[in-house]
């Protein structure tokens, strides 16, 4: 695939965004390892290694984008700012707090790159955190929820009093396209298998940040890997669980993103303020595409979202050699497959939320650095990155190795 792909250009008069670095934290399962982690203490740790390993001068950055999807509690605030400062950033250096669900990390990236596009910025960094020990979800996980809470008298009067929780929508997502509880399970046991080679092989090891953490009897530890990954999986296990949404549904906890605690941050700058600062980027950013359709049937968004990515490329999927579709629930990859006919060996090759855990702000910027290590790992070209979003939404991104 990568020697038949077409030489792709930047829009005539635009600027290249591209990725200096990008580093991740073990990922931490909820009340797990990184329960004492405030979540802008988490982030701060983040985006100080990121900027020490990088080389970055921290002068240099004209702004700090950072997704949480839950922004409540120790969460309100504007974290990137609070962060950055935690962090040891300049004072002079700004921040700004977004939320588009679970592509939060992921928009943050797009946004700073359509900035440094457009010649307003240089140099940023973007990322996103969520510590879902630590802070409410509030009715996200309520099967009969949010309703009135979150939508308010309009929307739901549009959608005939009923615009359902995401834990109702991906069921009738399951139902829509034919999904069998069979499949779904065996999705489910596949990202853990992956997940637990790709961490054996070392693959992760390189992105993530130096962290300490707390065993369950409180010890302090070093943390090198995920925590919700289960090398032990048994599908008869995953088979006998129950239905946790609807009674005759096929969503279960094991084919379901775990419920987690991460911060994950990338380097973004314009090229060749890059190279005169003596910085070796990593990738670039091709194209990047939002979407949105049915709210009800809230996960469809990453298919037109990633047409539309590989259009504004001037690529077709057949040129891009690595695929990561966000885990949410297993029936959203499987998909992207359907729609797009991909092989199994491109689509989530070292696992994914299933298994690795889905703290909603920062899996965005997990993805996507992940994505970069394993693109170089192979020595490939182009790999693309989805991710579905409350309310019918979604984030598509091809980056290309360099």
């Amino acid at each position: 695939m990568t020697a038949s792909a077409p030489a792709v250009r930047s829009t005539p008069g635009s600027t290249d965004t591209v990725i200096i670095d990008a580093v991740r934290t073990s990922v931490g399962r909820r009340g797990g390892a990184l329960r004492e982690h405030h979540p802008v203490d988490l982030l701060a740790d983040t985006l100080a290694h990121l900027v020490e390993r990088s080389g970055v001068d921290p002068e240099s950055l004209d702004d700090v984008i950072i997704g949480v999807g839950r922004q409540t509690g120790e969460q309100s605030g504007n974290v990137a700012r609070n962060a950055l400062l935690g962090a040891g950033l300049p004072v002079s250096v700004p921040g700004t707090t977004l939320d588009r669900q679970c592509g939060s990390g992921q928009q943050a990236a797009q946004f700073a790159s359509q900035a440094i596009r457009a010649g307003d910025y240089r140099f940023a960094l973007a990322g996103g955190v969520e510590s879902m020990t630590r802070v409410d979800m509030g009715p996200l996980f309520d099967p009969a929820g949010p309703q009135g809470e979150w939508y308010g008298r309009r929307a739901l009067d549009r959608f005939d009093g009923d615009l359902p929780s995401q834990g109702r929508s991906i069921e009738l997502v399951v139902k829509e396209y034919g999904f069998d509880r069979a499949e779904l399970d065996a999705f489910a046991v596949r990202s853990h298998h992956r997940a637990v080679a790709a961490t054996q092989a070392g693959r992760f090891a390189d992105d993530l940040v130096p962290l300490r953490g707390l065993t369950k009897d409180g010890t302090e530890v070093d943390l090198r890997a995920d925590e919700g990954i289960r090398a032990d999986v048994d599908p008869a296990k995953v088979a006998s669980l129950q239905p946790v949404f609807t009674a005759d549904g096929a969503i279960t906890a094991a084919n379901s993103s775990q419920i987690s605690d991460g911060a994950g941050a990338l380097l973004l700058a314009e090229r060749s303020a890059a190279e005169s600062a003596g910085l070796k980027p990593r990738a670039r950013i091709v194209s990047s595409a939002v979407a949105a359709a049915d709210p009800v049937l809230q996960f469809t968004a990453i298919l037109p979202a990633s047409h539309k990515a590989l259009a504004m490329a001037g690529l077709t999927i057949g040129d891009i050699n690595i695929v990561e579709v966000n885990e949410a629930f297993a029936p959203v990859p499987l998909l992207f497959q359907r729609e797009f006919g991909i092989p199994d060996d491109i689509l989530n090759v070292n696992g994914g939320s299933i298994a690795i855990g889905h703290p909603i702000g920062s899996t965005g910027a997990r993805l996507l650095t992940g994505l970069v290590s394993e693109l170089e790992r192979r020595d490939a070209r182009y790999g693309l990155l989805t991710i579905c979003e409350g309310g019918g939404m979604a984030n598509a991104t091809i980056i290309e190795r360099i």
